[in-house]
């Protein structure tokens, strides 16, 4: 297990008796396994100043979800914080700037609700024969009597080309929707540099420029696509300007790739290796298994939020202005909430998680990503009853990202 060490913090950080954990999410024993680690923070908690984030962090299930919740949080940053935009990074913030992911109401309130107008239940359920289809040929094509990486040639693809016929893009395309969304979500990995920087903001600059092409098309030639349906979707009379509409495609393409990747490597190594009966695949317990997953390995481990004002968390109070982390991957684990939390049970009665996060920015594309995972999983170990690992899964040192480096099976 990964150690974690307690100190007394700079007074001037925070209000109030704390404890920081002084820990690197790059440490390799926490990579590979950050549950223990979560654990002993959670019997410190309800909040610790982790040293190497640079802010307060919670890590137990009850705090994590009143703080999703909490009006008194978001996303956005404070007018009082906000810096020019350093100019290797203005096509990268030009697209973050539009991001739902990071405004509040009321400007957050008519962008998602645009946004939902179009990307309704019913066109996402209508999506199942194509997530069938796609994953049916990426199975018929995978390599037999030799070990190979699920990843690239299963997890990946079937998210990015979903995302593709959602938007109504050429399909085709996926290799660079899927180069343009790994550059850019590179930028929230604890450690990123300059070359990080500036190869997101190169692939912000080529991917708008894409989309805006697109956007433009479907303004004078409709279609049954996305695009077409954010064009057309009026909320009290305002639309989507092209630079909003564009950031959400971006937005949908890149939290939706990240996330359902990531999960299916997740999910697929934990039922190898938890040597999972087929029945907690069958069409009656597939829902169950896919939450399960994403309780138990979720693929985001931590949403930051700003304080708008002061509050109170135990004996510490976070300052307005201040961000804390909320560690999704520890609430997931949390004893109080969850009987034997480090057991994967895909049997375990129905109780909420938090891998899509929660409240006002619980993610929207969720229904999407567990269409895709049920489906997926079924026709996977259909196709493939005996599949098995050729190796011990290893994780990429990714952080705030919990993904596989590869996935080494055989068929």
């Amino acid at each position: 297990m990964a150690q974690t060490r307690l100190q007394t913090p700079e007074p001037q950080l925070l209000l109030g008796p704390m404890k920081t954990l002084n820990l690197s999410p790059l440490e390799p024993e926490f990579v590979q396994n950050p549950y223990g680690a979560y654990a002993q923070a959670r019997t410190d908690g309800p909040a610790l100043f982790w040293q190497d984030y640079g802010m307060l962090a919670a890590f137990d299930a009850a705090t994590v979800q009143a703080l999703l919740r909490d009006r008194r949080l978001g996303r956005e940053v404070p007018a009082d914080q906000r810096k020019p935009t350093p100019d290797h990074m203005h096509d990268f913030y030009a697209v973050e700037n539009q991001s739902m992911l990071e405004l509040e109401p009321p400007t957050h309130t008519r962008l998602r609700g645009l946004v939902l107008r179009a990307f309704t239940s019913r066109r996402i359920a209508g999506l199942a024969p194509e997530i069938e289809e796609i994953a049916q040929g990426l199975l018929d094509d995978l390599p037999k009597g030799e070990p190979f990486d699920l990843i690239p040639a299963f997890c990946t693809q079937l998210p990015v080309r979903i995302i593709a016929r959602l938007l109504g893009v050429p399909e085709e395309m996926w290799p660079d929707l899927l180069r343009w969304s790994n550059d850019m979500v590179a930028v929230y990995q604890i450690g990123r540099t300059r070359a990080t920087e500036e190869a997101a903001n190169t692939a912000a600059a080529d991917f708008t420029a894409f989309l805006r092409r697109y956007v433009n098309e479907r303004r004078q030639d409709p279609r049954d696509d996305l695009i077409t349906q954010l064009i057309a979707a009026e909320e009290g009379g305002e639309k989507l300007s092209t630079d909003a509409l564009i950031g959400t495609c971006i937005l949908l393409l890149n939290a939706g790739h990240e996330t359902t990747v990531h999960a299916l490597g997740n999910g697929i190594a934990c039922l190898l290796e938890n040597n999972t009966p087929a029945s907690a695949l069958a069409p009656d317990a597939i829902n169950a298994t896919v939450e399960e997953i994403l309780r138990y390995d979720p693929p985001l481990h931590v949403f930051e939020r700003f304080a708008y004002e002061d509050i109170e968390l135990g004996d510490v109070t976070l300052e307005k202005g201040r961000k804390i982390a909320l560690v999704l991957g520890a609430a997931g684990r949390d004893p109080a909430l969850y009987d034997q939390p480090d057991l994967f049970d895909p049997a375990r009665p129905a109780k909420a998680h938090v891998a899509f996060g929660g409240g006002l920015h619980f993610c929207v594309g969720a229904p999407l990503a567990r269409l895709e995972m049920q489906i997926a999983l079924r026709a996977l170990f259909d196709h493939a009853p005996n599949l098995q690992l050729a190796e011990a899964p290893r994780f990429a040192n990714t952080y705030h990202f919990h993904k596989l480096e590869r996935l080494m099976v055989t068929l």
